[in-house]
């Protein structure tokens, strides 16, 4: 297998104009086409992250809510990297978002946190490169 990074990650969301405002407002990913899909009465929105990977917001009727938070079975969460925490969390809570409080990973001893997509997804913010070293 000659695998070579990640192209995208999907999320389904319950309100497409709301998720639509939080992934491009919010996030500020730039939108890449956005497609209605008549057949299944459903949107398909393809968003950049920088670095090249995208993130496909769709929207089903009638899908089902997450069964627990984060510890559902499948993907447990989506991460971003940043270089500047303090400034993402500025960000954020200047849009009214509320963040978990900061953490260090023990491993890497980098600053982390958590916040949630208008669904409850959880949303990871890991500092990669924080000036100081």
């Amino acid at each position: 297998m000659n695998l070579s990074g990640i192209h995208h990650v999907a999320v389904i969301c319950s309100d497409y104009a709301r998720s639509k405002l939080f992934y491009t407002k919010v996030l500020g990913l730039s939108i890449l086409r956005e497609t209605y899909r008549e057949a299944r009465g459903s949107y398909k929105l393809d968003l950049e992250v920088p670095g090249g990977v995208q993130i496909e917001l769709f929207s089903f009727p009638d899908s089902p809510a997450r069964l627990s938070y984060p510890e559902a079975l499948g993907l447990r969460h989506l991460a971003f990297e940043t270089s500047d925490l303090d400034a993402c969390l500025a960000d954020l809570k200047g849009h009214g978002i509320e963040v978990e409080p900061v953490r260090v990973d023990a491993f890497t001893n980098r600053r982390f946190t958590f916040f949630s997509d208008p669904d409850g997804l959880p949303i990871e913010l890991y500092e990669t490169y924080n000036g100081g070293e």
